[in-house]
């Protein structure tokens, strides 16, 4: 795109400066939930070799900050962080959550990990059914962990679950409180995925109104979107244009629901359309996309940007050919900056001047005639072919891949209850 851009036959309208937001920061520091919120995918249990994999991976793309686990679910998840604590990490960071209670946080200590992140929900609809605590029960817990955790010299993050469903002055409130017992960080929390992206610039900004009066309170602030309305990138991305420095990542967008935030996609559209410094070695995102696809056991959609199988395949005879005569045609950016190939595909859609082009790098001789002939035997290969293709196939396929989505079934779990009750 670049040399497209200088020659001027290429318009780049993310680079308007009219168009770049004025409280987006020149540099980003990814916090990777991968091994914790991405662990949560339905059927996902990670051994801790493959934790330890993963958390390396991420380490050399550049990751800032990756959470390796949740200390107080376990023993057995406690020594798996420990286990990651114990390895190091050349230059990503290292940390677990912790409920706001005290015994989660010394889970964290004693697993040696030195940045935890300590939850707990600010809306008044969580604190009435799920806490069960007023507003001012609930501050005096945060500020009672954030203390101790602080005391213990850890850094410690206050996320505050459920925030774009809060009242904004108590969400507030909370924040102030965190950060006078001595949180380094805050993060905003759109934990159902409910908000739209300008609502998140709306919260953002009366969060920063509201914080960064202050000195005192102008610390860094945090953003942890899910997916359930397909708004998590979105919303990230807003959040980030009003100065939020660590998005929260997970890579290939998995996690509880529909998921959260996808690492690779996040990345390169700060990357390549606002031109932020991520610290991200772009070039190994497809390799560590598909070491946790495989440790996950979750397949991607054919269709995923940046990851999926088809993101840089062409179909169509037009697209093809377009590539073939420059390679930013139809795409974006070059496969080669994530780590992947170009690939076409050759069916129902191909034309003949890729077939042209096949012939040649094949080194076979044909007129314009045999190519239309060969493109037309192509498309009617494809044709037959999907008409053979068995529904009940597919459907086979689909049970299949449901079936790699391990845990226990209500029969099993009820047949746990009376083995261990009666």
């Amino acid at each position: 795109m670049e040399s497209l851009e200088k020659a001027g036959l290429a318009v780049n309208y993310n680079k308007v400066e009219s168009t770049r937001p004025k409280s987006l920061p020149d540099r980003v520091f990814i916090w990777d939930e991968t091994l914790r919120d991405g662990e949560q995918t339905p059927g996902v249990a990670l051994t801790t070799d493959e934790k330890i994999e993963i958390a390396k991976m991420l380490d050399e793309v550049g990751s800032a900050v990756v959470t390796v686990g949740f200390p107080a679910v376990s023993e057995d998840e406690k020594r798996s962080v420990a286990a990651i604590a114990a390895e190091g990490l050349q230059k990503a960071v290292i940390a677990a959550p912790a409920r706001a209670v005290i015994s989660d946080i010394e889970s964290c200590i004693d697993a040696g990990v030195k940045e935890v992140p300590v939850f707990i929900a600010t809306s008044d609809f969580r604190l009435k059914y799920q806490l069960r605590m007023t507003r001012d029960q609930m501050l005096e817990r945060l500020q009672e962990c954030v203390e101790f955790g602080k005391e213990h010299g850890l850094r410690i993050h206050y996320i505050a679950e459920d925030s774009t469903r809060s009242d904004m002055d108590f969400l507030c409130r909370a924040y102030r409180s965190a950060i006078d017992a001595g949180a380094d960080t805050i993060c905003v929390a759109d934990t159902v995925g409910f908000a739209r992206p300008e609502v998140m610039r709306h919260i953002m900004r009366e969060i920063k109104s509201n914080l960064w009066k202050k000195s005192k309170y102008k610390v860094p602030i945090a953003v942890h979107c899910h997916d359930d309305f397909g708004l998590a990138n979105a919303n990230t991305l807003v959040a980030v244009e009003e100065g939020v420095t660590y998005p929260h990542v997970c890579v290939n967008g998995y996690g509880e629901r529909a998921g959260n935030a996808a690492f690779e996609e996040v990345v390169m559209s700060l990357d390549q359309l606002y031109g932020v410094d991520t610290g991200i070695d772009t070039e190994r995102i497809f390799r560590l996309s598909t070491l946790v696809e495989k440790h996950f056991v979750v397949p991607l959609p054919l269709h995923k940007a940046i990851s999926g199988d088809n993101a840089f395949t062409h179909s169509s005879g037009i697209h093809s050919h377009g590539q073939l005569t420059h390679s930013m045609t139809y795409e974006p950016i070059s496969p080669g900056i994530v780590g992947r190939r170009r690939e076409f595909h050759l069916g129902k859609f191909v034309g003949r001047h890729f077939v042209e082009y096949m012939l040649k790098m094949g080194g076979v001789k044909a007129t314009t005639e045999q190519a239309k002939a060969i493109a037309e035997q192509v498309k009617k290969s494809h044709e037959e072919q999907k008409k053979s293709q068995s529904r009940d196939s597919f459907d086979q396929i689909k049970k299949d891949l449901r079936s790699l989505r391990t845990g226990v079934s209500e029969r099993e779990f009820w047949a746990i209850v009376f083995d261990i009750v009666t």
